[in-house]
């Protein structure tokens, strides 16, 4: 007997801690495992969506007793001189399915809800309460915090979840309506806004209002007037049945040798938005967290340090890989006024498919961003290089209470 509570322990029970304790379920079973979460429920309030083409076999293979709907008919992108349909599969998963699938398939006593975490160590956690979990390797997931040493903008939104008395006639989802009026999220700074529509079945439709915005100020009452607008728009009034908010970053730069030290604990293992893996520009996660959680399956054996310094490793490795992710969004936030930076996208849909699927998954060739960037620009070369050229603005994480939870 180790005499520990348990084997690995997972603070934080959002996307990544939840599907790290899943790989584990799934892969490891002969690891004890705490999920430990200082909400009411796993995952909290939240909608994750990603493309079929995002996951390879193992990932497909872990999220496949989840719960979540599918669409096998492709999306759609519209914008002021351009619209276009894709193939490719998309998927979306609710935060309350989420945590009933990890409640269904993790072992009973596993998940620790409403359990605040004042501290972490090599050793364990330690509860609000002064409860201690003792454990051999510990894993961080609280959330993102980036602090002075990132930078960029934001992913600003609203989405609402409305149940129409007719069908709404929706078939399939819009992933970028952007020939709404391109205006803040707020009454300050700048933002390329569009509408994303999710139809959830024959009355049933999410709508969500995004802004990728130089300020994180999110105006709750503006963005629900302009989703009441959209939806009276587009044959789809109804009422409301749930909603969220999110503020999330959209990371162009910094020194994230710096993050890594800022968020480092000896022998405490980093993972989630916390830890560095996202999708820099279009602030994705699942993805990248369902690769991390099974890559932390494999290593379930390894002592904390060592886990650690394999994630840190991996974070790095992560942060090199999606540099090109970041130049884009320099020239996205610094090199169009905001009113045009729809433009970039606009053209961006005119590519071949499979390059918008690389692009998307974080694997985009040397040939996909050549011919990103090739052609007639949609915004002035000069602008371009001078965005590229100059730094972004600081990524101070916002209000908590408006902060969306990207782990």
């Amino acid at each position: 007997m180790s005499g520990r509570d348990c084997d690995i322990a997972v603070v934080g029970g959002g996307l990544s801690g939840g599907l790290i304790a899943l790989a584990l379920a799934r892969h490891r079973p002969d690891v004890s495992v705490r999920l430990i979460e200082s909400g009411a429920q796993l995952g909290g309030n939240h909608r994750w969506s990603w493309f079929a083409t995002d996951l390879d076999a193992d990932g497909t293979a872990l999220m496949a007793r989840i719960r979540k709907t599918e669409w096998m008919d492709g999306y759609d992108v519209r914008f002021p001189a351009h619209t276009r349909h894709l193939s490719s599969d998309y998927r979306s998963l609710a935060s309350e399915d989420f945590a009933a699938s990890l409640e269904r398939e993790l072992v009973q006593g596993t998940i620790m809800v409403r359990k605040q975490v004042d501290g972490v160590d090599a050793g364990g956690a330690t509860l609000a309460d002064g409860t201690r979990i003792t454990a051999r390797s510990v894993i961080d997931c609280r959330g993102f915090s980036g602090g002075e040493h990132l930078r960029g903008g934001w992913q600003v939104f609203m989405g609402r979840h409305v149940r129409t008395a007719q069908p709404h006639g929706v078939s399939r989802p819009v992933i970028m309506d952007a020939g709404v009026e391109q205006v803040a999220p707020s009454g300050d700074g700048g933002a390329y806004r569009f509408v994303y529509v999710l139809p959830l079945g024959l009355h049933d439709v999410f709508v969500e209002d995004t802004y990728y915005a130089d300020a994180p100020s999110l105006d709750r009452s503006a963005l629900s007037g302009r989703i009441d607008d959209y939806c009276r728009a587009n044959g789809m009034d109804g009422d409301p049945v749930g909603f969220e908010t999110g503020v999330l970053p959209v990371v162009t730069g910094g020194n994230f040798a710096a993050f890594q030290a800022a968020h480092r604990t000896p022998g405490v293992s980093v993972a989630g938005a916390r830890g560095g893996f996202m999708h820099p520009l279009t602030s994705y996660t699942l993805p990248i967290a369902v690769r991390v959680a099974l890559a932390i399956a494999r290593d379930a054996d390894l002592p904390g340090e060592q886990l650690s310094a394999r994630l840190e490793s991996l974070a790095r490795h992560h942060w090199r890989a999606t540099s090109f992710y970041r130049q884009l969004g320099r020239m996205l936030f610094s090199g169009a006024p905001p009113q045009d930076r729809y433009r970039i996208f606009e053209r961006f849909y005119r590519l071949p498919e499979p390059l918008i699927e690389r692009f998307y998954a974080g694997r985009s060739t040397l040939p996909d961003r050549a011919r990103v960037l090739v052609g007639k620009p949609p915004i002035p070369i000069g602008h371009g290089i001078k965005a590229l050229m100059s730094p972004s603005p600081r990524l101070i994480s916002p209000d908590p209470h408006h902060a969306k939870e990207t782990s």
